[in-house]
């Protein structure tokens, strides 16, 4: 019973995702056809969501603008499974940004050594540092940010990948030996 109610969920899910054919059909994607139409792109295998997966992590916490795109891109180069690929970039998200660059930054600061800088970037008064963007503020953490980042990247990317494509074959060898036993059972 249990196994039949897991059977389902796969299903559910899909039901939200887009199809190769929907998109493909997508007006402003139609340019896109000779890269999108590849079976791969769109095959639910171990390596190619482990890949997807791992490739959306990655450029979700690498860059902060456009992930999408970029994962998306490197999914059809790399033959990654692309919807799971732009769906796991939602690792940075308004709730987590904050978390995951504060993360990104003190362990910059850590390799790099790098003292802390102060609350004001640039060393500006208070009337000065409130008209800074947040691209300047976030420029001003500088080195220790973009080091963090990359570390942090790289190493929730590969972890990711591992821990899918190892989770994936330990539960694949699970179900088969359960159905060769449900099999000799019956026999």
């Amino acid at each position: 019973m249990a196994d039949a109610k897991s059977q389902t969920i796969a299903p559910s899910w899909r039901k939200w995702l887009p199809t190769r054919e929907r998109l493909l059909a997508n007006r402003w994607l139609a340019w896109l056809a000779p890269w999108l139409g590849h079976p791969a792109l769109w095959h639910w295998s171990r390596h190619g969501v482990a890949l997807g997966v791992a490739l959306g992590v990655f450029f979700g916490l690498l860059i902060p603008i456009a992930q999408i795109p970029v994962t998306a891109a490197a999914a059809v180069v790399l033959r990654a499974n692309l919807p799971a690929a732009a769906a796991s970039t939602l690792i940075s998200n308004p709730v987590t940004f904050a978390p995951l660059y504060y993360a990104a930054f003190e362990l910059g600061s850590w390799v790099t050594g790098e003292a802390t800088p102060p609350l004001t970037p640039f060393d500006a008064s208070a009337d000065e540092a409130a008209t800074l963007s947040v691209w300047e503020r976030i420029r001003a953490l500088g080195k220790p940010l973009m080091v963090g980042l990359a570390l942090l990247a790289v190493a929730s990317g590969a972890l990711t990948y591992g821990v899918i494509y190892l989770v994936w074959g330990v539960r694949t060898r699970w179900r088969r030996r359960r159905r060769r036993r449900v099999n000799s059972m019956v026999r």
